[in-house]
């Protein structure tokens, strides 16, 4: 049996595009329906603010702002997916969460530089499942170092 990586697969959409993303299950904590986020003041712009999810302040990001693709609009469809970062956790807003599903590694191919728009850096490779295609991305890496420490700094300031 060849080994396998369980996915959360959600979607983010562009101009009539669909593109689908992967993330280890492993790094997701829950999915959510969308939350009005608190706004922050002098908060990067894709932070879209924070919330309290059962007395713990969580920062909410738009995906689709930190990749540059726009910004989410808000449906019934739209979901915050709670992951950790490093230790910290994120909620991030998907267009849609369209399934779990298992992953052979053999199906797996290395990052090309630059794929819609996202730099390689985020991901961590391309999964090919029938005629699809998921990006996988990693969540430890979709945020820098400096952003990082302001999510934490934005955290603990409002506790």
């Amino acid at each position: 049996m060849a080994d396998e990586i369980q996915l959360v697969v959600f979607i983010l959409k562009m101009d009539n595009v669909v593109c689908e993303y992967g993330v280890p299950i492993t790094k997701v904590q829950e999915i959510i329906t969308m939350p009005v986020p608190t706004k922050l003041p002098q908060a990067p712009d894709f932070v879209e603010g924070i919330i309290n999810l059962r007395g713990k302040i969580i920062p909410i990001i738009d995906l689709k702002k930190r990749f540059q693709m726009g910004a989410s609009e808000t449906t019934s469809e739209s979901r915050s997916v709670v992951v950790e970062v490093e230790g910290q956790t994120v909620g991030i807003i998907v267009d849609e969460v369209s399934e779990v599903l298992r992953l052979s590694t053999e199906s797996i191919e290395p990052p090309p530089a630059v794929i819609g728009g996202i730099a390689a850096d985020y991901l961590t490779g391309v999964g090919k499942l029938d005629d699809r295609l998921l990006i996988l991305l990693d969540m430890d890496r979709i945020l820098n170092e400096k952003e990082k420490t302001e999510l934490v700094d934005m955290s603990e300031a409002v506790v």
